[in-house]
């Protein structure tokens, strides 16, 4: 395991405690928890996902199925391709859920301060924990050692002193590694990161940033407030701390969840609505992988869909609903293709959650019918 990062710096009396945050995330949860309870699986190249003759996607896959260019939200048939030995095997989420419980057992004995990411992602404080003489380094030693112990998979962490810091550090070394950033390297740290490393900038964005000569964190600390502002709206505030390092939000247990989704960006536009019904079938599976990931199943309170037209205005439409039905986002779909009746770049599906009811009404309700919301604003 590499050497944890050993630069530092201390804080002067007058600054406020620097946070402690650690970051775990399973290695190819799925996967993993298949491949221990079948030791036959390791070393072959396997994915979990959905059959390629239904259209469906990777959920995720091992690493060597990664090694011939498999990956997370491809299509089954995709990966075949590219692999024509890749097992993949359908989810079994209730056995995942479990081994997900025992793992964030595991983390709450260290801190109460564990925010749930997904059923193999968590954020956690351990700033007040004495365990270790307050150790983040070896309380994530500690806690990645129980887990392949007691619980047979593996975890890689990121130690740092804020979320963004923690999360980019614990993919540094995966499998199985962890990373530390400490605050006095921070700031080298983040300037030398690509920018796709931030979290919110995805390919489009990457690109607009690269047309106007940004590729590090550290090319963008000369542009004022103001530029940010006007190239990436309310987003550039986020980018102009997160460029230098910054990030003050906070580790929350209760953190609720507004919203799950999916979205893809096509290489070529798709021409008309009926090319964009084709697309729904591998979003659909997409999407209710990751509503069962993070355990929402039960708190869908509406759907939504997202599309982004030939010139890259967007529209969005949503009603209500407690599940994912592919005949009512066919509907939304349509909805939303009518506004502009052009070629389509980006399609976007998701659920708005909300914590479960407990009204009586609730208990009752069945599969209601969609109350399409044509007031949903067309934005740019």
């Amino acid at each position: 395991m590499p050497s944890p990062e050993p630069s530092s710096l201390h804080a002067d009396p007058g600054q406020a405690p620097t946070r402690k945050i650690i970051h775990c995330d399973c290695d190819c949860f799925y996967a993993s928890v298949e491949m221990r309870d079948d030791p036959s699986l390791r070393g072959r190249p396997l994915a979990i996902g959905g059959s390629p003759e239904r259209r469906g996607v990777i959920a995720t896959c091992n690493y060597e199925a990664r090694a011939f260019g498999v990956r997370s939200a491809m299509s089954s048939a995709q990966a075949l391709k590219r692999c024509p030995a890749l097992l993949i095997m359908p989810p079994r989420m209730d056995k995942y859920r479990e081994v997900s419980r025992r793992i964030f057992g595991i983390y709450r004995e260290y801190t109460a301060l564990v925010e749930p990411l997904s059923l193999d992602e968590a954020y956690l404080d351990v700033s007040g924990s004495s365990r270790h003489q307050g150790s983040a380094t070896r309380i994530a030693e500690e806690i990645r050692q129980r887990v392949r112990d007691e619980v047979g998979v593996t975890v890689s962490a990121g130690v740092g002193p804020n979320k963004f810091i923690a999360k980019i550090a614990s993919d540094w070394n995966k499998p199985d590694g962890l990373f530390v950033v400490r605050p006095g390297a921070v700031d080298a740290f983040v300037a030398a990161l690509p920018v796709e490393r931030i979290h919110g900038v995805g390919r489009v964005t990457a690109g607009k940033l690269r047309q106007l000569g940004v590729t590090t964190c550290a090319d963008l600390r000369d542009w004022t407030p103001d530029r940010f502002h006007k190239h990436f709206g309310s987003f550039g505030a986020r980018l102009y701390n997160l460029c230098r390092g910054i990030d003050e939000r906070q580790v929350s247990p209760e953190r609720e969840r507004k919203s799950i989704s999916v979205e893809e960006t096509y290489a070529e536009d798709l021409p008309d609505l009926n090319a964009c019904l084709d697309e729904l079938d591998p979003l659909m599976q997409l999407l209710d992988a990751r509503i069962e990931r993070a355990g929402a199943r039960d708190w869908v309170r509406k759907l939504f869909i997202k599309l982004r037209f030939t010139d890259f205005r967007t529209t969005t439409v949503e009603c209500r609903g407690h599940r994912p039905q592919r005949e009512i986002y066919a509907r939304l779909l349509a909805a939303g293709h009518a506004r502009r009746g052009l070629p389509v770049r980006l399609i976007g599906l998701g659920v708005g959650t909300a914590e479960p009811d407990t009204t009586q009404g609730d208990l009752f309700e069945t599969s209601p019918q969609p109350d399409i919301d044509d007031a949903v604003a067309e934005r740019r």
